[in-house]
């Protein structure tokens, strides 16, 4: 399914001496999105215009520019709010020098994934034509008083704070949304407007709502946006969360089970939680994998928001079809119409390096820099997005049999939109979690962040070298102990370089302040190899190692010295 809509626009001054309307439309083929836009200055002097068209255009410029993580309210809020704040203190400005202000009215429509959002402030419109139904979005922030009519309640720039008005619906494929200024719905009734934006395309649709409204006597400026869908861009988390809440949970499934066009073959994985099935599309015959929650989890409503979100961020910093500088994660599908809550991933045939270690793979040290280059630059592009993968591993490293390393297991990523029950969540394996993430000395555990996936990485390429783990096993029931300095993986095969020895100390090293700070900086190290080797990593402390250390040699001091002085005390004559 791709995103596909038609735009059109008209924007005229009728009677007025000048045109502050302001409309603009942008459509992001990277996200699959797009944001309009209409507002209606309030000013005298051309400032009305200023005021529309800088809030239209800051916008329409800065919206797809955020971090595609962040809520899309999240997004119009701070937008609007800062565009708020510039105008309200040129207006100060004006004001102390005896000019005069300008305001606006902004009305914007965002289409995302399957779903609408609208912020509004002020009286300008909006509206949705769906089924035959025209249905007005926004509510009008305007004094309802025969001589007052004119006078807004609420405007961009009219006071520091802005309230916005915000509202989200489903998207549905045949939607038809039109955006008005009060110079063309002022005279023209709903039903009239549902009919003209109906006819012909949206370009003649606009114009003839425009024209309509000047033939009707507007005394305004007179501008509209016709905006019709015509397909949808693939679920947002949104969507995914709301099928989580809405769809029922597959029961088991057995070999040869069909489910919305998926025949499973095989069951991968139970782990009491989900399920993993392999699949194939009856459609193209592609394998697929089909990852839902097991029966006994199917009523909780934090596992299925968690799979939600896991099914979301997936569509987020995975590859999509045709993409090649976006490898290193397993692609999400969309499945069509689903009967039932599940989330399908791309199927790649090969091993994960913990299958591979267990099976007595080795690997040369060339293909071991090469493969957590890939995993680099993956974790890399993670990072720059604002997520954390809490939980990188030798299982959680996937070599396709296409030869391409991907990062599997987004379920308990941090991006700062999922559940509050996997934020407050200890998750990652105890033996690749990073020291600040243990309670230690009575201080609280720090979050996890960029640094610990780094750090994480770094324990998995101990391993990935052959190896032991740098600071030995921690079992679940464990609390991380960090009192020894790791041995470089060197001292079991001489194979691996000096450099190498370094970098993966450094990876490691028990001081945040010692390792990398950004995979950025692990793969150019990586990437330089021995033409431009780190320096050996200093070997920590015994009281960095072990803060009860000073406290522990005290002690025996001072019971080797009672010792002595009890035999002394013993040994004197009598």
């Amino acid at each position: 399914m791709s995103f596909h809509v038609d735009i059109g626009y008209a924007c005229e001054r009728g009677a007025r001496e000048r045109n502050d309307d302001f409309v603009a439309a942008l459509r992001d083929a990277p996200s699959e999105g797009l944001i309009a836009a209409i507002a209606d200055g309030v000013a005298s002097g051309g400032l009305g215009r200023e005021a529309a068209q800088t809030a239209v255009m800051s916008l329409l410029e800065d919206f797809f520019a955020a971090p595609q993580t962040w809520e899309t309210t999240v997004v119009l809020d701070r937008l609007i709010g800062a565009q708020n704040r510039w105008l309200a203190d040129h207006n100060r400005r004006r004001s102390a020098v005896g000019g005069g202000s300008a305001l606006t009215t902004l009305t914007a429509l965002v289409l995302q994934g399957h779903g609408w959002t609208l912020a509004h402030v002020g009286d300008t419109r909006a509206w949705l034509l769906r089924d035959g139904d025209c249905s007005q979005l926004s509510t009008d922030h305007a004094l309802e008083h025969l001589d007052l009519g004119g006078q807004l309640t609420r405007a961009v720039g009219l006071d520091d704070l802005v309230h916005v008005d915000y509202q989200q619906g489903d998207l549905h494929a045949g939607d038809c949304f039109v955006l008005t200024s009060d110079g063309v719905h002022g005279v023209l009734e709903r039903a009239q407007i549902a009919n003209l934006a109906r006819e012909g395309d949206v370009q003649a649709a606009s114009e003839a709502l425009v024209r309509a409204a000047l033939a009707a006597g507007s005394r305004d400026n007179a501008t509209a946006l016709v905006v019709r869908v015509q397909g949808l861009a693939p679920e947002r988390l949104g969507d995914a969360l709301r099928h989580g809440r809405q769809l029922p949970v597959p029961g088991k499934l057995k070999v040869g089970d069909v489910v919305d066009g998926y025949v499973v073959t095989a069951l991968v994985a139970d782990t009491g939680v989900h399920r993993l099935y392999q699949a194939r599309e009856t459609a193209t015959r592609e394998l697929v994998a089909i990852k839902t929650l097991h029966e006994a989890r199917a009523s909780d409503p934090e596992e299925r928001a968690m799979l939600a979100h896991e099914a979301w961020l997936g569509s987020r910093v995975a590859p999509r079809a045709g993409e090649r500088d976006a490898r290193g994660f397993v692609r999400v599908r969309e499945p069509h119409e689903p009967s039932a809550f599940y989330v399908v991933f791309d199927w790649h045939g090969g091993q994960t390096l913990e299958q591979m270690l267990a099976a007595g793979h080795r690997f040369t040290v060339a293909e071991v820099v090469d493969g957590a280059a890939c995993v680099v630059r993956a974790l890399g592009r993670l990072h720059r997005q604002g997520v954390i993968h809490r939980d990188i591993k030798p299982a959680n490293l996937h070599l396709g049999e296409d030869g391409q390393w991907r990062i599997l297991d987004l379920g308990v990523a941090l991006s700062g939109r999922e559940p509050a029950a996997l934020r407050s969540l200890h998750a990652g394996t105890p033996s690749y979690i990073n020291p600040e993430q243990w309670a230690r000395g009575g201080a609280r555990p720090a979050p996890a962040d960029a640094g610990s996936d780094l750090y994480a990485l770094g324990v998995t390429l101990f391993r990935w070298l052959g190896a032991a783990l740098p600071y030995g096993e921690v079992e679940p029931y464990q609390t991380g102990a960090f009192r020894r300095t790791p041995q470089p993986p060197s001292r079991r095969r001489p194979d691996v370089p000096i450099w190498l020895d370094h970098v993966v100390l450094k990876a490691v090293a028990r001081e945040g302040a010692q390792r990398f700070e950004t995979a950025e900086e692990l793969l150019l190290a990586l990437e330089r190899g021995a033409s431009r080797p780190l320096n050996a990593p200093q070997a920590a402390s015994l009281i960095a190692r072990d803060p009860a250390a000073l406290w522990k040699i005290a002690l025996f001091i001072s019971l080797l010295f009672n010792g002595l002085l009890v035999v002394w005390l013993l040994a004197l004559p009598r």
